[in-house]
């Protein structure tokens, strides 16, 4: 029962995660150059905490729940699609924490620059969308072949 309660999480989880990155890429990026210069940096600075617990918590609660399901003997996924998904969702992971958050710590800084933005942008879709767009369909994939219900 607890596999099947955090195989539903996880389902979850695999959905909200890829929405708020494609919000924060689609939304929240392509708005910026409408922010003033002057009050970037503190706009940046205020939107920082926010994006923590809404995007980062949630995938670091992710990446556990994926680690719990590989420990398990019993559940509803086989175990090479959850390496599969733990390894698509660290490459988004990964990512983040080399390449777009050094980024974001620059807007801090320094603010708005339109050839990181560029950059950051560029990385996000090939290291973060990408990977997590086949996360998800992996998911679907085998839970349609699986016929699994709730």
């Amino acid at each position: 029962m607890f596999a099947q309660r955090l195989t539903f999480v996880a389902f979850a989880l695999t959905f909200y995660c890829l929405g708020t990155t494609y919000f924060e890429a689609f939304v929240n990026y392509r708005t910026w150059g409408y922010v003033g210069s002057l009050e970037f940096p503190s706009y940046h600075r205020a939107l920082t905490p926010l994006v923590v617990k809404v995007m980062l918590i949630p995938i670091a609660v992710y990446v556990v729940c994926l680690i719990a399901l590989v420990a398990l003997r019993e559940t509803l996924v086989p175990r090479f699609a959850l390496l599969a998904s733990l390894a698509l969702v660290l490459v988004a992971v990964l990512s983040s924490v080399f390449i777009q958050i050094p980024i974001q710590r620059v807007f801090d800084r320094d603010g708005l620059s339109a050839a990181l933005l560029q950059r950051l942008i560029t990385t996000d879709l090939a290291l973060r969308k990408v990977p997590l767009g086949l996360n998800a369909l992996l998911w679907l994939i085998v839970f349609w072949r699986r016929s699994v219900v709730f």
